[in-house]
């Protein structure tokens, strides 16, 4: 039996402790076929996205998925990151959070 990833764990754990300490959490992604965001808002291939209730409709953080609706600009999009795309969960105001390898 393989072991389960602890990644999908701290990204839920950091995000309510964001949300419970009034912090912003931002989910810091690597853009790949699988992710859907707004691809004008990649740069470099990556994407740094307020994951944050008042930013976010919908949020669902899974085992496999992060996904969400938001409003970028003004328009709204249905965003689907991969768990193996998060690079990382920080909060926005102080920087702490933790850093993650990617999938290629």
């Amino acid at each position: 039996m393989s072991e389960q990833s602890a990644k999908p764990y701290l990204v839920r754990a950091l995000c309510e402790w964001c949300a419970d300490n009034g912090l912003t959490p931002y989910l810091a992604v690597k853009v790949n076929g699988q992710t859907r965001v707004p691809r004008a808002h990649v740069r470099n291939g990556e994407i740094v996205l307020n994951i944050s209730a008042s930013a976010t409709r919908k949020l669902a953080i899974d085992n496999e998925w992060v996904s969400f609706n938001a409003r970028f600009g003004g328009v709204s999009h249905e965003i689907s990151v991969p768990m193996g795309a998060v690079a990382g969960i920080f909060a926005k105001e102080t920087g702490y959070g933790f850093a993650f390898a990617t999938a290629e």
